[in-house]
């Protein structure tokens, strides 16, 4: 009797949940940094910028070179990647800060909470402002820390940040003070990250890490320690000031520096060999500070330095300029150490990976699994055709061939294995190619059906501490 009673107790405890360190539960850490452009970093060929832990990331992970976001904008690029469905299919399309996905929407975070995951999340959420149906902790997050309206997240001095909807004032900072502050919003959201992962090192956990940088307005502190590296530069080149390329340089520093840390707490914590760690940008890259001798932006986020060549256009567009982000997975033992893969692949596919990893059930997606392809085992299926729709534009891609429409209606079509820049128009010479990619871009769209707002007061409190252009306006009125 007692030795059944024994084996009964050891069933129950292998029936219930996860066991931390099992192969199907592996820790999971997606980490997405906003506008990060697929060039800059050293090993893709930057000269200024100082990416140490980035590159050394790719030499023990896999690079994609062939890696799409969901959008070419924040708001849309987040709901595409944790709702699993492309841009014809999502319910906010938009990017006004706020707009939010439905109250009955799974999510990334909920699929893993079926699994025992904890889940947390640290950074700009920018699918649901507060008072909406969007919020992350109504989406299977146990506890998100950041920005709710992803215009908020445009500056680093916020008053406050929000916790599960709840306020969390930041000491020293003062509202519509977008520049200068005592507490760096990007600090306090890192320490959050890694308090997380520390808390949770003996279950498995999703770490969701869309972090701001390098991307807002350019304000860091004084004595940060990658400030340091770059304030001497003689770099003037800037939007608003001339030492803006130098505040990116070093907000690209701090994000490397911080990646490092991350990966050095796994190690200490002995979990670094059951943790999958994707690393990524948002959107395609924003030529920002363009100079006479640097005409691709000063950081060359779109251009290949190896090759002169270029991605068409940059953030907001449906060109590759738009579309195309530095992508890699590092997962000790599973993924091949320094390898590059060309696999197609883009932002829906993200759940159907994640699922398959953790042997979740996945909801309905517009996604295939890249598992496959990270661990060089089973066969990699393919998409019948990529899709994604952005205001007035429509882009679809089916292998090489990928089609455009823009403001003037007009269809476009470019063989991207021979014209990665998209400067040879072939529409009039490959209709029944154009007509193909034309009918999979209809069949790809419905009409919208939004998420709701509750409490526009709320909504609109968020909004107004954020600096878009109404409330620049107002700071320099401020007496």
């Amino acid at each position: 009797m007692r030795f059944f009673s024994l084996v009964f107790t050891v069933c129950v405890l292998f029936s219930f949940g996860p066991t931390h360190g099992s192969e199907d539960t592996p820790n999971i850490i997606y980490l997405m940094l906003d506008e990060w452009g697929y060039f800059e970093s050293g090993h893709m060929g930057n000269k200024d910028l100082i990416t140490p832990n980035i590159d050394q990331f790719a030499a023990e992970g896999m690079r994609f070179t062939n890696a799409y976001a969901g959008a070419p904008v924040c708001g849309p690029t987040r709901c595409v990647l944790l709702t699993g469905l492309h841009s014809g299919h999502t319910s906010m399309r938009g990017n006004n800060g706020y707009a939010p996905i439905r109250a009955d929407e799974p999510t990334l975070a909920s699929m893993l909470k079926t699994k025992g995951y904890a889940t947390g999340g640290f950074g700009k959420w920018g699918i649901g402002g507060r008072g909406t149906s969007g919020v992350p902790e109504k989406h299977g997050f146990d506890v998100f820390f950041g920005y709710y309206d992803q215009v908020h997240a445009h500056t680093f001095y916020p008053a406050y940040l929000v916790r599960n909807s709840e306020e969390v004032p930041l000491a020293g900072n003062e509202a519509l003070n977008f520049y200068d502050g005592k507490t760096h919003a990007q600090d306090a959201i890192f320490e959050e990250s890694l308090q997380f992962i520390r808390e949770n090192k003996d279950q498995p956990f999703f770490a969701y890490l869309p972090w701001t940088p390098p991307h807002g307005l350019w304000g860091i502190d004084e004595d940060d320690p990658s400030w340091q590296l770059f304030k001497d530069k003689p770099w003037k080149a800037g939007q608003r000031t001339e030492n803006d390329a130098k505040v990116y340089a070093a907000f690209m520093h701090m994000v490397d520096r911080q990646i490092g840390e991350i990966l050095t707490l796994l190690k200490e914590l002995k979990i670094d060999d059951n943790t999958i760690f994707f690393l990524c940008g948002d959107n395609g890259g924003q030529p920002y500070f363009a100079t006479e001798d640097r005409p691709h932006g000063f950081f060359g986020p779109n251009w290949n330095p190896a090759t002169d060549e270029r991605f068409r256009a940059g953030k907001g567009s449906l060109y590759e300029g738009g579309l195309k982000v530095p992508y890699y997975v590092r997962w000790p033992g599973k993924v091949k150490p320094g390898s590059v893969n060309d696999h197609v692949c883009y932002y829906p596919d993200v759940m159907p990976t994640l699922a398959e990893i953790t042997s979740a059930k996945s909801p309905k997606t517009d996604g295939l699994s890249f598992l496959p392809t990270l661990t060089g085992k089973g066969e990699q299926k393919q998409h019948r055709y990529l899709y994604w729709e952005y205001g007035n534009q429509t882009a679809v891609r089916e292998d090489d061939w990928k089609a455009y429409r823009g403001k003037s209606g007009k269809w476009e079509l470019y063989d991207l294995s021979k014209d990665v820049e998209e400067v040879h128009d072939l529409a009039d010479s490959n209709r029944e190619v154009l007509d193909r990619l034309t009918a999979f871009a209809k069949e790809a769209h419905e009409e919208v059906r939004p998420g709701e707002i509750y409490d526009r007061d709320l909504v609109d409190k968020d909004h107004h501490h954020a600096p878009h252009e109404k409330n620049l306006k107002r700071r320099q009125q401020k007496p």
